[in-house]
């Protein structure tokens, strides 16, 4: 196979579609669109025996072993863009639990978060452009009492696939 750097614009496109495909096939991500969600949400129910929510449904992606409601979300952080926000809430009710990562740029974890939805309606901030909540996953909050540091898991099952 040729370097990227010796593709067409057209070829590297071809390329993203056929992983993107390879992806779904294996059944790591649900959908076309950008992995970063899919790769999270798969992710965490490997690690911990999740079973993950049908697509439609909403305010949580995946339920535990005791039937509690889990939110997944992440954020990918490239030279580009070190943000750490995470995308909306627009409902702060129907989950029990945050479960959100970082990634690194080439989409290997950073860190992973168990984080419970009380402390979540504490740390949220309003945002009236977007109509929902925002919340950005800071250093301080794997410092929390109550906060639950799972990179090591994480890392693990990621290294496994």
């Amino acid at each position: 196979m040729k370097p990227l750097s010796d593709l067409s614009v057209s070829e590297i496109l071809a390329l993203h579609s056929d992983t993107l495909t390879a992806l779904r096939d294996r059944g790591v991500v649900r959908s076309a669109n950008n992995p970063t969600g899919d790769l999270a949400e798969y992710l965490f129910c490997k690690t911990f025996g999740w079973k993950q929510a049908k697509r439609s449904v909403k305010a949580y992606d995946a339920k535990d072993a005791e039937n509690k409601r889990i939110q997944i979300k992440a954020r990918r952080l490239t030279p580009e863009s070190t943000s750490r926000q995470l995308s909306g809430f627009r409902s702060l009710t129907g989950f029990e639990t945050l479960a959100a990562v970082l990634l690194d740029e080439k989409y290997q974890v950073k860190r992973g978060l168990l984080l419970p939805a009380e402390i979540v309606k504490q740390k949220v901030k309003p945002d009236a452009h977007t109509n929902s909540h925002i919340l950005r996953l800071t250093d301080e909050l794997w410092s929390l009492p109550d906060a639950q540091d799972v990179t090591d898991q994480l890392r693990d099952t990621l290294a496994k696939l």
